[in-house]
């Protein structure tokens, strides 16, 4: 099911991934519905990934941007990958079954996307609202919430458990904003 727009042409930089979550209830809403409603509204991401069921869409090349967090810092970095997933803020996903998660991350790895999280843990929903999203994370590349892109007003993924997806060795580093508070 790809997308006919894309978000155009990476501009360079560290390589990065983006875990968002919309407001998807994942007992009952699919991955390929939410790549359509994706589609239909413009704004489709790279990967469209169902936690309970494994499922994973693709929407888009990993070589073009992804149109899910704008086009400005949609576009920064070698890759920008953008990857929703069905499930909620409110109701962090990493606390279900991460069905084909492990595929996702050779992927991401494959594309030179660091297992590290610059800006820490993502902050739970509705405190993530008022997370940094200092551009100094981010120009270090790896993996980040939607809630901490610069430039990005969202409050999602929520208060993942980073561990469950980047591996039980990853470090939880405070941002380098939060630590000069």
């Amino acid at each position: 099911m790809p997308a006919r727009h894309d978000g155009g042409a990476l501009r360079g930089g560290a390589p990065r991934v983006v875990w968002c979550a919309g407001d998807h209830d994942p007992r009952t809403v699919s991955a390929r519905s939410v790549a359509a409603d994706l589609i239909k509204e413009d704004r489709p991401s790279h990967l469209v990934w169902h936690p309970g069921t494994g499922d994973i869409v693709q929407l888009l090349p990993a070589t073009r941007a992804a149109r899910l967090l704008g086009e400005r810092v949609g576009r920064e970095g070698r890759v920008c990958l953008q990857i929703m997933v069905v499930g909620q803020s409110r109701a962090p996903f990493t606390g279900a079954l991460l069905t084909g998660l492990d595929a996702i991350v050779q992927w991401l790895d494959a594309w030179g996307v660091a297992r590290r999280w610059p800006a820490g843990p993502p902050l739970p929903s509705p405190q993530s609202y008022h997370a940094h999203r200092a551009r100094k994370d981010w120009a270090r590349g790896g993996h980040y919430g939607a809630s901490q892109v610069p430039l990005v007003d969202r409050p999602d993924p929520g208060g993942i458990d980073i561990r469950r997806i980047t591996g039980p060795d990853t470090p939880c580093l405070l941002s380098t904003s939060d630590a000069s508070s």
